[in-house]
């Protein structure tokens, strides 16, 4: 213990000798490490994010929107085509034991006027039970009920960005009146901020109208086709029974619509889990994918390590040869040099890791990007910096503890 105290003591006495290159060799490690927690950082805080996002949501929601159409031999998207209906919406509530309730909807995007502030956003027609079943709580006011959307009541519910763009900082929008489409409505709540994520829709939660479905259907967006939807949103009695719930939907709207068993369906579902199960796995692509390309870093500082090394093997020629004379081992020779490279190393790990926590912070306040910095990632990096220092230290090492002691004393 007591002669690794002393090799060591020596190592550091080396590096200090040469404090410029010491720093410049330890640069490679520093952005190696610091480099990979923030990437990885980055990735997983990405993931905990639309994690988050997709629980608040609900586990157990389904999204049913209508399918496609073909024209000119193209298919076009998905909700294309008018194949889902409000009693399409109502069977399934009725008929479909794991299924707790459904709501359905139409969306269109319109220019909302409120005194000389505009703004464009979607207007979301909607039943009472769409907020229940997006378990979405309400930021300020009320949603509208079964009583509004029987007498096609003029009202409507903000979300959170709407809000901020029609109203000034400080007033207060519920009771005011706003236009759409040279319809006045009353606004009676605001929606707590969601943020932007795909499913429903997709795009940004928080920048759009939610009136009664009737008041869409009959004053603002109309029908081609009175009584079709473009989604259905259900949701399930719990996150265990989404599968059933699914595979009940599917059954009952294909025998509703008349679908052979060998036609494909004219309706598509999608679930949160389904969703959640592939944001998850592209995220961790992604963290992987960054992660990978941050420890090339680290092994190009390693690579500067042994170069340095080597060059002080050289420089050091003499020296090591002086050692050998008095009595210096190989394997003591070997540990000297060992020790160099780790100890250079470590050194630019500690560093690297704390740059690469100041930088994932900035990235984060700066961009607003989510982070997430987890200890394990911290060990990982800094651990990999270690092992570096002792691979690419191991040739430097092991060619001054294989120098003659005749030659070595006789360089110059």
């Amino acid at each position: 213990m007591r002669l690794l105290l002393e090799i060591f003591r020596t190592a550091l006495g080396t590096l200090r000798q040469n404090k410029m290159r010491s720093a410049l060799t330890m640069l490679g490690v520093t952005i190696g490490v610091g480099s990979v927690i923030t990437m990885v950082s980055l990735g997983m805080g990405a993931r905990v994010q639309v994690k988050e996002q997709i629980e608040g949501l609900g586990t157990n929601m389904l999204f049913v929107f209508s399918g496609t159409t073909t024209s000119g031999g193209a298919r076009t998207g998905t909700g294309s085509a008018f194949t889902l209906t409000v009693d399409d919406a109502h069977a399934i509530a009725r008929e479909c034991p794991d299924v707790a309730m459904t709501s359905y909807g139409k969306r269109e995007t319109n220019q909302v006027i409120f005194g000389n502030q505009n703004w464009n956003t979607v207007v979301s027609g909607v039943t009472p039970e769409y907020q229940l079943i997006r378990n979405w709580p309400m930021k300020e006011g009320t949603f509208f009920d079964e009583r509004d959307m029987e007498r096609a009541a003029t009202v409507c519910v903000l979300g959170s960005k709407v809000a901020e763009n029609l109203f000034v900082r400080g007033e207060d929008p519920l009771g005011e009146t706003i236009i759409i489409k040279n319809v006045p409505f009353r606004v009676i709540g605001i929606m707590s901020p969601r943020g932007a994520i795909a499913g429903g829709g997709g795009g940004d939660q928080d920048d759009q109208i939610f009136i009664p479905y009737t008041t869409a259907e009959w004053k603002i967006i109309g029908s081609v086709l009175p009584g079709y939807v473009g989604i259905i949103y259900a949701s399930a009695v719990n996150s265990e029974s989404i599968g059933d719930a699914e595979e009940q939907i599917k059954t009952l709207l294909r025998q509703r619509h008349n679908i052979q068993h060998d036609q494909p369906d004219d309706f598509v579902i999608m679930n949160l889990l389904d969703i959640a199960a592939m944001r998850e796995q592209m995220g961790t692509i992604l963290t992987y994918l960054l992660g990978s390309i941050a420890s090339v870093s680290l092994i190009v500082g390693g690579i500067g390590i042994m170069n340095i090394m080597l060059v002080s093997v050289t420089e050091r020629t003499r020296e090591i040869g002086i050692r050998m004379a008095v009595g210096a081992k190989q394997r003591d020779i070997m540990v000297q040099f060992l020790v160099e490279s780790v100890v250079l190393s470590c050194i630019g790990g500690v560093i690297g890791l704390c740059i690469g926590v100041i930088s994932t912070e900035v990235v984060s306040l700066v961009g607003r990007w989510p982070v997430f910095i987890s200890p394990l990632v911290v060990l990982i990096a800094f651990s990999f910096a270690v092992i570096v220092g002792i691979v690419f230290g191991l040739y430097p090492a092991n060619k001054a503890s294989k120098l003659n002691p005749i030659e070595a004393l006789r360089y110059e």
